[in-house]
């Protein structure tokens, strides 16, 4: 019986062990591709520096490739989330990752003044040198569009089976704060601010809200109970909460005076006609271990009126064919912040079906995907701004609506 115990007990530890092999190759080989072209660009490739830069050089980069890991571990996910360890891993991956992007247009650079007879050591050291002002100049302008208020971003959708007396309802869509390691309280009430600048009917936050625990940050979730709205402010959980305290943070927002849908809907009315407002746990909630908590839109609907229309926030966009499938009109994510850094939108592309913006799926209903308020981890927002978002409701088709402009 002991053998068997320990042969059973080595067999179960063995797939856990092959797991984290696999996982840790990866993780070496994506660091090591991340390293290789600014190690090639800045210090190789007929730059001809001396062997001290060199080495320097290879140093550094070494010095990250190693340390990123731990420093990634101490920040995020070790249980007392080491703040500062967390923003030492999140810039410097910024950094790495548009360093890594200068240098693959420096390397084709590079190759484009070699086809045309362009030679030797001062070509490969004009590179390198452009290399880093355009990695130092895009760095400087990302972190700005990262930290400052976001723009407001309007425009109409038209919802054929909303009624005429929601007509030009005004839904503020906020997505993706992530309150986390780097102290952004004071730009979180600025962000109520403007919210309430808008005069919203209806305030929806749609997941992401912080990295840590709602006692982590709780400073910098308070400004969010200002946020004001005529008809309701709803909150669904994003992927990062069952990382941090999912139902800490449910309870936090319903603290704050937001109404959770966790699988529930509520209705909105106005001048006789109404609004399903309906929310379902983030897609990854199934797996999070928590009693109660997975993506369940039969819940979230239960008991609406089928004939009415349905506005349903899921925090990933990926949701949206099952909210074609039931026919939902309208669904409101985010998640993928626009890919944040270029050009990262393009792996972002390959987990979700949109990237951002408004687009049809199926029949009737139509998907906005926000580029989000906040940004995760790299503190830089690269030709993906961020946004809140003005919504403006308005009733019958797009179609019906050029006519009448056409009539008029």
């Amino acid at each position: 019986m002991p053998r068997q115990r320990t042969a059973a007990g080595a067999g179960r530890g063995g797939t856990p062990r092959r797991v984290v092999a696999r996982r840790l190759a990866v993780l070496v080989l994506v660091l090591v591709v991340l390293c290789l072209p600014p190690w090639w660009t800045l210090l190789a490739a007929g730059t001809g520096w001396p062997l001290p830069v060199v080495l320097a050089g290879t140093a550094v980069l070494a010095a990250w490739l190693v340390g990123f890991p731990f420093l990634m571990v101490a920040g995020h996910r070790s249980r007392s989330r080491n703040d500062r360890a967390a923003r030492i891993a999140d810039t410097s991956l910024g950094v790495v990752w548009v360093l890594w992007t200068c240098s693959v247009l420096g390397a084709l650079t590079d190759l484009l003044l070699a086809g045309f007879g362009v030679s030797g050591t001062g070509r490969a050291r004009l590179v390198a040198a452009a290399v880093v002002l355009l990695a130092a100049g895009v760095l400087a302008w990302g972190h700005h569009e990262a930290m400052r208020v976001p723009r407001v971003r309007r425009l109409d959708v038209h919802l054929p089976r909303l009624g005429r007396g929601l007509d030009g309802t005004r839904v503020a869509l906020l997505a993706d704060t992530h309150y986390g390691p780097i102290d952004r309280a004071a730009w979180s009430a600025k962000v109520t601010e403007a919210v309430n600048a808008l005069d919203p009917d209806v305030v929806v936050h749609a997941g992401d809200i912080a990295d840590g625990t709602p006692e982590q940050r709780r400073d910098q979730s308070a400004p969010l109970g200002a946020v004001r709205a005529r008809l309701a402010r709803v909150y669904v959980t994003g992927n990062h909460e069952y990382g941090s305290e999912a139902q800490g943070w449910l309870d936090r927002m319903a603290e704050l005076g937001w109404e959770a849908l966790h699988n529930r809907h509520v209705l909105v009315e106005r001048d006789g006609a109404a609004l399903v407002l309906a929310g379902v746990d983030d897609v990854t909630a199934a797996s999070s271990g928590l009693t109660g908590h997975r993506a369940d839109l039969d819940a979230a609907l239960a008991g609406a009126d089928p004939h009415l229309p349905v506005l349903l926030v899921a925090h990933q966009p990926k949701y949206v064919p099952q909210a074609a499938a039931a026919g939902i009109d309208l669904q409101l994510s985010g998640h993928t912040h626009g890919g944040q850094i270029w050009p990262f939108r393009y792996l972002v592309r390959l987990d979700q079906p949109v990237v951002q913006g408004l687009s049809r799926h199926g029949e009737r209903t139509q998907l906005y995907t926000s580029r989000g308020t906040g940004f995760w981890g790299p503190p830089f927002r690269v030709l993906a701004p961020s946004e809140i978002t003005l919504l403006t409701l308005r009733a019958g088709d797009t179609t019906a609506a050029a006519t009448a402009t056409a009539a008029g």
